[in-house]
């Protein structure tokens, strides 16, 4: 038989196949020996494992501790304040509706009666070529009318040609249904 036949070669190929089954099973009846060992100092098969594959160096903790989670929660907290309060200054010397308001929309968030706040979704869409502060100011009007709240937002840095949105939450109109409306928009 020539030994570059295809014959050759299907045959090799089947009496690899035929071993392969052997040779998991070793393994797996090894892995399974090794791990059995209840002497903690022997130098079995899990100890070569990591030998191959070292553990990285810092494994980072599973869960944060709470610690880490408030700083980072009070850290977000100043930052919105920041830029709450840059975005009062801002819309105070502001006539009308402002330069941003068609560049801002809103939506209501579903109203549940125990809720502690009302909350509206803020959509701001900066059309220019560059990064823009947007001030904007929302206004929780009732059925009839009677604005019952308003919340300042600011947006830090909101990309050109992109879309960004951020919650405006009112606690005096917690309860109720309300409709949110802009009342003035002023990108910076």
């Amino acid at each position: 038989m020539n030994p570059t036949s295809p014959l050759r070669y299907a045959l090799g190929g089947r009496a690899a196949r035929n071993l392969a089954p052997a040779v998991l099973a070793g393994v797996i009846i090894a892995g399974t020996a090794a791990c059995g060992d209840s002497d903690t100092s022997s130098q079995g098969t899990a100890r070569s494992i990591r030998t191959v594959s070292p553990e990285p160096a810092m494994t980072p903790s599973a869960s944060p501790s709470s610690r880490t989670q408030q700083e980072f929660a009070a850290s977000v907290s100043a930052a919105t304040e920041r830029n709450r309060q840059q975005a009062v200054k801002l819309l105070a010397g502001v006539q009308g509706r402002g330069n941003g308001a068609g560049d801002v929309s809103v939506s209501g968030l579903p109203v549940v009666t125990s809720e502690q706040f009302r909350s509206a979704l803020v959509r701001v869409t900066n059309p220019t070529d560059k990064a823009a502060f947007y001030a904007v100011k929302v206004e929780f009007v009732d059925a009839s009318g009677k604005v019952l709240d308003s919340v300042v937002v600011g947006f830090a840095d909101a990309p050109p040609g992109r879309t960004v949105s951020q919650h405006a939450n009112s606690s005096k109109a917690a309860g109720v249904k309300t409709f949110p409306r802009i009342a003035q928009a002023e990108r910076g």
